[in-house]
């Protein structure tokens, strides 16, 4: 029978973190198009979910014809065409950085491709963070309507 060598386990982990940092050569471009695709996908979803919003909205009001809800109601409706007309627009930027980066046949990746992928990071959590501001607003309002 043969003896076999106990993996001590810091060993593997050290060894395997080794090989994983020389296997994979991830590029600027490479990650930046990965980014911008998780981003349109985050973008699909708010879209579905604002959408969803507005046909709640739409049915709690059609049922209640409180004047306050009505008010605040025209005060949600607003708010959820702007983030329509916002994502559209990140859609847009996240489609032109894209095509960007994609089309530069040198591989590298430029300052100014660089700097507006941080200003789309910080779009894209603003609007993550501003989202849910809105939708746990319009939730506690609605609520009270109920």
């Amino acid at each position: 029978m043969k003896k076999v060598k106990p993996i001590i386990f810091a060993e593997y982990k050290i060894k395997l973190v080794a090989e994983v940092k020389t296997n994979t050569d991830i590029s600027k471009r490479d990650h930046f198009d990965h980014e911008n695709k998780t981003w349109e996908r985050y973008l699909d979803f708010f879209k579905q979910e604002n959408s969803y919003l507005k046909t709640r909205l739409s049915v709690v009001i059609d049922s209640n014809d409180d004047k306050e809800l009505i008010k605040l109601g025209e005060y949600f409706q607003n708010q959820f065409l702007l983030k329509d007309e916002f994502i559209r627009g990140l859609k847009v930027d996240i489609n032109r950085q894209t095509d960007d980066i994609r089309n530069n046949k040198n591989g590298s990746v430029s300052k100014d491709v660089i700097d507006r992928q941080e200003k789309l990071r910080k779009q894209i959590s603003y609007f993550e963070t501003d989202f849910s501001r809105l939708k746990t607003e319009f939730n506690q309002v609605i609520t009270q309507f109920l």
